[in-house]
């Protein structure tokens, strides 16, 4: 009776007129980002943070998530039609998708992706029902020892399992760290870091931060881009993208096998949409009887991926909600915005704020349903915005994000933050260092300093404090296995390679 009671209060929020309106919004901009390649969930994330500072902490966080798994829908329709993949996750959807469209079987390969991201998005909202509350009424009795210790996981994984060197991913979390200690001590109030900027007292702005690595980052690397030629959607009917009858044998399994495995590994720290679509997609290849089909237009190559990354990206609010632990750069953003509305993630918001937990959770289902509707009759519209030209697409970006930042503080600085992490940014991206990770720890280094304070004055500077409890104590040993599994895994290939040169 309590579950019905609580998706009752979320349906509340998530049926009122605030709530279905935004939810339509952040599905539809969602979507719209999506198709165009190079911009991604995270810039318009980033874009859209400053409006939320006018909306109620619940239909603000609709908004924004809605933009987020909205975006993997309509990542999937460039990566199918022209080989270039709107978000990170659907580069594994171009691999059999844009064969199809190659075969005149486009429509086929759209039809099949919105079926698939809805059906992992079903099943993720059943993950994140069932296994959030549990989570949280866990950590309930967490300490700070526990607290940093786990977030010391969430910083580790996400250095090494990103895409890239653990390497540079590490050199990220670590700078992220030491740009959320600029501004004001929390404990002593001294100001560090700040070299007599008053502007940088209160901290560097996490909107500013934000656009610039990943909005104006992003405009100027595809700055030089080469035109396309446009794309003709007469072709697109209805009626062409239906699956034929011996194709939908045996497609099922594989959308429950790629949205069990999205919604599992979008659960961990650090993983993301595009570990579990290429751990989705490698899986069904593994188990198909014919997988010399795979990257030649095979159906099952579009479901799984599409089935795997919207899973993984509604399931990844499970850490977030539950541990206030991040599981990628996206959800690092919605925990800001939360942050920044004064709602406090982890364990208590469940129990503390309800209506935003099961409001979320209720609108997961709204939105995937009013994506379905979207994609489907819509294909054709988002067809033709593949044809907007990026330099009518980009300065106008570039301006709503200046607009933004501004609005946050009222302070010209933070443009210029902003503007100079634009063009940090722009080289994180050619010399292909992640960005994600910095901004990680850029929003988890402060609380972990909080926390590791706290933990150590309570012990009397004691540091096997955190060795007395037994989460902290489980939760070290895995960020040490985290570290240490690389270092082994290159050893042991460089190992092999140096037998292989011998013999």
């Amino acid at each position: 009776m309590d579950i019905l009671h609580n998706l009752a209060l979320g349906a509340e929020v998530a049926f009122s007129w605030q709530g279905l309106l935004f939810c339509f919004v952040g599905v539809l901009v969602g979507t719209f980002v999506g198709v165009l390649p190079g911009i991604g969930p995270l810039a318009a994330i980033s874009l859209a943070l400053p409006m939320t500072y006018y909306l109620s902490p619940p239909i603000a966080l609709i908004m924004l998530a809605g933009i987020f798994y909205g975006a993997q829908y309509g990542g999937s329709i460039a990566a199918i039609l022209l080989n270039l993949p709107g978000t990170a996750s659907a580069a594994v959807t171009c691999i059999d998708g844009n064969q199809m469209t190659k075969q005149g079987r486009a429509g086929v390969a759209l039809f099949t992706a919105a079926i698939s991201s809805f059906c992992g998005g079903i099943v993720a909202i059943f993950m994140v029902l069932g296994f959030t509350p549990m989570i949280a009424s866990f950590a309930m009795d967490f300490g700070s020892m526990d607290y940093f210790s786990i977030m010391l996981l969430g910083l580790v994984a996400a250095s090494t399992l990103s895409v890239g060197s653990p390497l540079k991913g590490m050199t990220m979390v670590m700078l992220g760290i030491a740009l959320g200690l600029v501004g004001t001590d929390d404990t002593s109030g001294t100001e560090r870091f700040t070299f007599g900027a008053l502007a940088l007292s209160d901290g560097i702005s996490l909107v500013a931060l934000a656009m610039g690595l990943f909005g104006v980052g992003e405009i100027l690397a595809n700055l030089g881009q080469e035109k396309r030629a446009p794309l003709k959607a007469s072709g697109l009917t209805f009626k062409s993208m239906l699956p034929k009858r011996h194709e939908w044998q045996g497609l099922w399994k594989t959308i429950l096998r790629g949205s069990g495995i999205g919604a599992f590994v979008g659960a961990l720290p650090g993983s993301g949409p595009a570990i579990a679509a290429f751990m989705a997609y490698a899986s069904e290849k593994k188990l198909a009887r014919n997988p010399e089909k795979f990257g030649q237009g095979e159906l099952r190559g579009v479901a799984s991926p599409e089935s795997a990354n919207n899973a993984a990206v509604q399931a990844a609010f499970i850490p977030t909600l539950s541990l206030g632990i991040p599981g990628d750069a996206v959800m690092a953003v919605l925990l800001g915005a939360m942050i920044l509305h004064g709602i406090s993630p982890g364990p208590e918001l469940v129990t503390s704020n309800p209506e935003m937990f099961w409001g979320l959770v209720v609108s997961f289902g709204v939105g995937n349903i009013m994506l379905l509707v979207l994609n489907l009759p819509l294909i054709r519209v988002w067809v033709r915005m593949l044809s907007i030209p990026y330099h009518v697409l980009y300065p106008a970006m570039l301006f709503f994000i200046c607009i933004g930042v501004f609005s946050v503080r009222s302070s010209v600085f933070d443009i210029y933050t902003a503007l100079f992490f634009g063009v940090i940014g722009y080289f994180l991206i050619r010399l292909r260092f992640p960005a994600a990770p910095l901004l990680l720890g850029f929003i988890l280094g402060p609380m972990m300093e909080v926390h590791f304070r706290r933990a150590l004055l309570l012990s009397r500077g004691d540091y096997w404090t955190f060795f007395d409890s037994i989460p902290s104590t489980v939760f070290l040993i895995l960020t040490a296995l985290f570290l240490v599994l690389p270092l082994w895994a290159a050893f042991r290939k460089r190992t092999a390679r140096t037998a292989n040169l011998g013999d």
